[in-house]
């Protein structure tokens, strides 16, 4: 059984099913996530669409999914237990599956830890409690939850495997009749509706005030996440600003629209270490709501910063612009100074280098499977009688 509760980990779930095929076919996977999973062959017990918010208060909202998702879940591991409980990040979810599968005599391999280095570090003493095996993604990550006594094995970032480019920029705008002499800005505001009200108005604003302040050609370019219609995109600023600004709204070839930007302004996330990896000079923006940012500076005071790229870098390396200060003027401001300023370009380029430098070599999901194997024949010896 594996269990993804959002869209990054729908698709690292989907990877880690297909490494493990290929170390040993014939493995049967049912669980919780989305269609990566589904094409993977995952039998899908539960969408994990319905229940995918970010933020302590936004979750109360999707509370009776929550449970109907754990009871699904929960029946048919006491049922039809399964041989391995996998789980990817999403913790306050996962922990309580992994709780009913130590009663049940079922091994647990948590890959992508949750981020309990960040917050709530109480939790890993549980997690020590509950899980078998751990592979984590972030380098700093093996020595946090070794010193805790956590049994967790660094396999590398599984997006140095998933992110690739097919195309360079001209046969990108080629494709998408744009002039490539024009500056190319990314827009991505995520992949949560949450995250599109409250991010998408404020950059196309900041993208009206580039087109208004500067004397250059500009495509702005937005990409539509299976998880977001184009409808909510319109009703959330496209409508008032698509004959205001040239935008295009890219649906396939992610990886070949990021690569092909001058510069991107992106909500904080799995994206910015994707624009790391293809060495894509941002800004870095979210807004929760305010509840749920009171709380989290409770609990993350210690936290210098809250972007990824950082976080690695152990330094500023983009700018992060956080609640109030996700501003048109600034976002603009940030932007203008990453397209124009070969200085604060050039510093910055350094910096995503030296990001993914630490994040190691390829290979993430191969060594995940590999871990998640052992457990699996771990649990086979036991199950077989003694000669």
């Amino acid at each position: 059984m594996i269990i993804a509760g959002e869209a990054s980990g729908d698709l690292h779930g989907a990877r880690l099913v297909q490494a493990m095929h290929q170390q040993q076919p014939g493995l049967v996977f049912c669980g919780m996530g989305s269609w990566e999973l589904a094409d993977a062959g995952v039998e899908i017990l539960f969408d994990a669409g319905k229940i995918a918010v970010v933020g302590l208060v936004e979750v109360l909202a999707h509370f009776p999914d929550i449970v109907t998702a754990l009871r699904i879940l929960k029946k048919r591991m006491r049922d039809d237990p399964p041989d391995l409980l996998i789980l990817i990040d999403f913790p306050d979810f996962n922990l309580m599956l992994a709780k009913r599968a130590k009663k049940l005599g079922i091994p647990v391999f948590y890959y992508i830890s949750p981020q309990v280095w960040a917050w709530r570090t109480g939790r890993v003493k549980t997690i020590g409690q509950l899980i078998d095996s751990m592979g984590v993604i972030l380098p700093f990550e093996e020595s946090f939850y070794r010193s805790r006594g956590v049994t967790a094995h660094y396999v590398g970032h599984p997006l140095l495997d998933s992110v690739k480019v097919t195309t360079g920029r001209e046969a990108f705008c080629r494709q998408h009749a744009i002039n490539p002499e024009h500056k190319l800005v990314g827009l991505i505001p995520g992949s949560r509706r949450k995250e599109i009200s409250a991010l998408l108005p404020d950059l196309l604003a900041a993208a009206k005030r580039l087109v208004g302040k500067y004397e250059h050609e500009f495509v702005f370019l937005l990409p539509v996440a299976s998880t977001i219609s184009e409808e909510e995109l319109w009703n959330n600023g496209l409508g008032s600003y698509s004959e205001l600004i040239n935008i295009k709204l890219i649906r396939e070839d992610r990886y070949d629209m990021m690569a092909a930007c001058d510069v991107v302004v992106a909500a904080s996330g799995t994206v910015t270490l994707e624009l790391a990896i293809l060495g894509i000079p941002m800004v870095v923006v979210y807004r929760l709501s305010p509840q749920t940012y009171f709380l989290g500076r409770l609990l993350a005071k210690h936290m210098q910063f809250f972007s990824l790229v950082n976080l690695i870098a152990e330094r500023s390396v983009v700018t992060e612009l956080l609640q109030e200060e996700v501003k048109p003027g600034k976002i603009e401001a940030e932007l203008a100074r990453l397209l124009f300023d070969d200085n604060s370009r050039n510093e910055m380029l350094t910096g995503l280098a030296e990001v993914l430098d630490k994040l190691g070599q390829p290979g993430a999901s191969s060594k995940a499977a590999g871990l998640a194997l052992k457990l699996l024949d771990q649990k086979q010896e036991c199950l077989m009688p003694n000669k």
